[in-house]
């Protein structure tokens, strides 16, 4: 079991996690579990697994402090696994850098299905030793998921930047939020097109200091896209 990927499965559910466990090894996964908050950053700091399927009601600290730490160190993709099914919830877990979420009880099966769609999202191109877009006091390198804005360096969670790295490789070309959808988190997402919006949001404040220059900009009734303005 030492070259299998790693995937943390957070819940204080014993069985939930016995559950989980049984089907991922079948699908040759290695298992770590972990029934609280505390424990879960732990072991995460401890395995560096390769996904983390996460909890939200948790003792000790919660799956969305949980979630925020996990993202504030590292772009390991995330995918929430809880009773709510509210926007709310679901909205907050993606702001927070969540990948996907599945609402209890699941379908093992579809587990299965929403962790290959993520790993397949998320795995490198091997065949890349860099992906760089450089504009003027803007700089978006895909290979360390930072931007450079002048003189100030930012990471952004994983989706953020495949977001803004898309969007700039394509200047000025619309794209609607299904078609976002499909390139950056995949024509099998279950969700809806708000995931853009939250995301968008999140990295249109990142880019407040280049606002003059450069903008992802509403496209009403359409979609979005990104927009160099003169003088960039």
């Amino acid at each position: 079991m030492e070259n299998m990927d790693k995937i943390l499965v957070v819940d204080d559910d014993v069985e939930i996690c016995n559950m989980v466990e049984i089907f991922l090894e079948k699908e040759q996964f290695k298992v770590i579990k972990a029934h609280d908050g505390e424990d879960a950053v732990k072991k995460f700091k401890e395995e560096t697994p390769k996904l983390v399927i996460l909890d939200i009601m948790l003792p000790k600290m919660d799956g969305y402090d949980v979630c925020r730490e996990i993202k504030r160190i590292s772009n390991v993709p995330i995918i929430m696994l809880t009773a709510k099914g509210e926007t709310f919830d679901k909205v907050l877990g993606l702001r927070l850098g969540a990948d996907d979420y599945i609402v209890k009880p699941f379908d093992p099966e579809e587990l299965i299905a929403r962790i290959r769609a993520v790993l397949r999202r998320v795995s490198p191109d091997e065949n890349k030793d860099s992906d760089q877009i450089i504009f003027p006091n803007l700089a978006i390198n895909m290979s360390n998921f930072t931007i450079k804005i002048k003189d100030e360096i930012l990471q952004l969670p994983r989706k953020e930047m495949e977001l803004l790295y898309f969007l700039a490789s394509n200047p000025e070309k619309v794209f609607t939020r299904e078609q976002l959808i499909e390139q950056i988190w995949g024509y099998d997402f279950i969700g809806d097109t708000r995931t853009v919006d939250v995301h968008i949001k999140r990295l249109r404040a990142k880019l407040q200091d280049v606002e003059d220059n450069y903008e992802i900009k509403t496209v009403w009734g359409v979609g979005y896209k990104f927009e160099v303005k003169k003088g960039a």
